[in-house]
């Protein structure tokens, strides 16, 4: 399709759209939007929005809006991907009163069995009834230390590792190598309703690490040299997750993010959806260790992701991928990539 048709068809299909946007303002009036310009966009002439629009098509045939719809369906037509994200999108940046902070996540791969043994003696858990309906349930501390969960078929499987259990439930999705060798994918099925407490920031209150020395492996190795402390620290969060299996994702593919699809490594990000449409692109700019000037999609949520600059961004599967997720957590920017007519509705009136 020529521009000019992709104008005629990007109008008609926002024009109702104007006055309207696809977010809440629930989250306050001290929300500022401020449209920024692609070329003030730090790198995005150098990315690779081929491998962006990829994973945009992944997701956007779920959004159902109907000006993601438009664009959707516009991008399934073979545009160029960067004539494409500039004509039809405006970099909007979101700013609330909380600092920006990017982190990055990645899928476990833990050692267990669909049979309780002396080695794998830890369930993962699907999700009971009523933990759907009473909000929230019982806390982390309740659901381990009774009987409450006993007899009821709700072990998906059992692993070996208390605190690699714990670091699953706060990835939301892994893979369980069983003894046959087959691998059993799980997925995020649903919490207690608890909120989520870091139990890195509650070794730094304890005086046991600086700031600066928390990282993932450091806390398990502490929790493994301190075994009875180290299960009385994983009660310091109240949130339980619970899991469904997921093997029907073929092994090669990401896990299932929040949309029901796979995330892909490097592009797709967790995100706060009270601020950030799912399915939306977004512009990532930050420096640090691992230094990011990227494309993302927002695919994902996460418990500990709340605010208009806060992200997870996925690294893969495995140790490897863990192990570059754990070293990032730095300040930086973000803008989503709104479709042009709820952009600027965003904005106040003299500002357009």
């Amino acid at each position: 399709m020529a521009v000019g048709g992709y104008r005629r068809v990007i109008r008609a299909a926002l024009g109702a759209f104007l006055a309207t946007s696809l977010m809440s303002h629930e989250a306050g009036a001290d929300v500022k939007y401020t449209v920024v310009d692609y070329a003030d966009l730090d790198g995005w002439k150098e990315d690779d929005h081929a491998a962006a629009l990829k994973v945009f098509l992944n997701t956007c045939q779920d959004m159902n809006d109907p000006d993601w719809t438009a664009l959707c369906a516009l991008a399934n037509d073979g545009p160029d991907p960067r004539t494409f994200f500039e004509l039809f999108f405006r970099a909007v940046l979101i700013e609330d009163k909380a600092d920006p902070l990017f982190t990055g996540y990645f899928e476990p791969e833990l050692d267990g069995s669909l049979r309780r043994t002396d080695r794998f003696r830890y369930p993962v858990y699907a999700m009971p009834s009523e933990a759907r309906v009473l909000r929230p349930w019982l806390s982390r501390r309740e659901i381990l230390a009774t009987d409450i969960m006993a007899g009821r078929g709700l072990e998906i499987a059992w692993v070996d590792d208390p605190v690699e259990l714990f670091f699953l439930q706060i990835q939301g999705s892994g893979r369980i190598r069983l003894p046959n060798g087959r691998n059993l994918r799980v997925g995020y099925a649903g919490a207690n309703g608890h909120e989520y407490r870091s139990i890195g920031a509650e070794l730094v209150r304890r005086g046991v690490y600086e700031p600066h020395q928390v990282s993932a492996q450091v806390i398990k190795n502490w929790v493994r040299r301190n075994p009875a402390e180290g299960e009385e620290l994983l009660f310091h969060s109240p949130s339980y997750v619970f899991f469904r299996e997921v093997s029907e994702v073929p092994s090669d593919r990401g896990p299932l993010g929040a949309m029901n699809r796979s995330v892909t490594t490097l592009r797709s990000i967790a995100v706060d959806p009270a601020f950030v449409p799912l399915g939306a692109p977004v512009w990532l700019e930050k420096d640090g260790e691992v230094p990011l000037r990227r494309l993302m999609i927002a695919q994902d949520t996460g418990s500990a992701i709340k605010g208009a600059q806060r992200a997870d961004v996925f690294f893969g599967t495995g140790d490897a991928a863990g192990r570059k997720a754990g070293k990032l957590r730095d300040p930086g920017r973000m803008m989503v990539l709104m479709p042009i007519q709820r952009a600027y509705a965003l904005l106040p009136e003299n500002a357009i």
